[in-house]
């Protein structure tokens, strides 16, 4: 089984309690371990795959939880590097349909330097790229970069998630298209909402939408619909794959779950090239990732509700 280095933030998700959607509103706030590719480690490690996280916390109490966090989810830890700025947070807000807002305080998760070392070991392994937070700048950003390279001239499969934050773009979402674009060219596969997938590709249509960001050069193209399914395109095809049934409580992590699961299936075969040429074999893992999306969305936090194996084949 390949390894799938998840590069990115880990940080605190702090979760307001009993208010809606309204964080000026909240008086509690539950600690939740989080962070998109941290998530996306986790889940592929619950599964039973190998997830490798490349990220930095601080030398502080909340790092230490989140490291400890990680690991304890069999998640590979041994490439985190610490920093003396302060762990990054967000403050996360949950409506009654279980939709999110966020609001971040950004610390350590910027000071993550390139590591060459890393280079050896790349080569048919998986790479994963769906920070929110890689494109603000930073050593985080330069770091991202290095990685797609290292990524592209070491034969990886290539996954982009941007992982769009409105709170952290604040009116600059051309700068976020920009940013975007040589990830959206360069990767096998990325996975976009539906928000993200009109952003990227200027287009209010769906099917043009994926039509014109297959122009771009990404192969595969898998858009998360909630509720009703995945939109999945590649190689002309283009179809709706459902979703289960479930009353969803909170939608964190749903996203990352689906990724990790869909990696996790990846990472399993032989040869990358079946999932770039067969549709009906891409189909069925998207089905599969869409369930674990969805049994996320039935608890509270991202990581603590990832589903394991046993789960998805109930």
């Amino acid at each position: 089984m390949k390894k799938v280095y998840c590069i990115g933030e880990l940080l605190i998700d702090f979760v307001a309690e009993k208010q809606g959607s309204d964080l000026s509103k909240a008086n509690e706030f539950t600690k939740k371990a989080g962070g998109a590719p941290a998530n996306v480690a986790c889940a592929i490690s619950k599964l039973g795959g190998n997830g490798v996280f490349i990220g930095c916390v601080g030398k502080d109490p909340f790092g230490k939880f989140l490291l400890e966090t990680l690991k304890r989810e069999g998640v590979d830890i041994s490439l985190a590097q610490l920093s003396d700025t302060f762990t990054t947070l967000a403050f996360v807000s949950i409506a009654e349909d279980g939709e999110r807002d966020f609001v971040f305080s950004r610390g350590a998760d910027k000071e993550l330097k390139y590591n060459p070392a890393l280079r050896k070991n790349l080569s048919g392994n998986i790479l994963h790229l769906g920070a929110a937070t890689a494109l603000l700048g930073g050593p985080l950003e330069k770091t991202y970069a290095k990685y797609l390279f290292d990524g592209l001239t070491k034969e990886m499969f290539i996954c982009f998630d941007p992982n769009f934050r409105s709170d952290l773009w604040k009116d600059d979402e051309e700068t976020f298209v920009k940013k975007c674009m040589p990830f959206v060219e360069k990767s096998h596969l990325c996975k976009f909402s539906l928000e993200e997938a009109q952003l990227l590709s200027g287009k209010e249509d769906l099917n043009e939408a994926c039509d014109k960001l297959h122009k771009v050069g990404t192969k595969i193209i898998a858009v998360t619909l909630g509720k009703d399914g995945t939109l999945l395109s590649m190689n002309g095809t283009k179809k709706t794959i459902p979703s289960i049934p479930v009353s969803p409580i909170d939608t964190t992590g749903a996203g990352d779950a689906f990724i990790g699961c869909l990696l996790y299936q990846i990472s399993d075969l032989g040869s990358f090239d079946p999932v770039l040429e067969d549709f009906e074999l891409l189909e069925k893992m998207v089905a599969k990732a869409n369930k674990a999306g969805a049994i996320t969305t039935t608890n509270y936090g991202a990581i603590v509700a990832l589903p394991t194996k046993e789960q998805l084949e109930k």
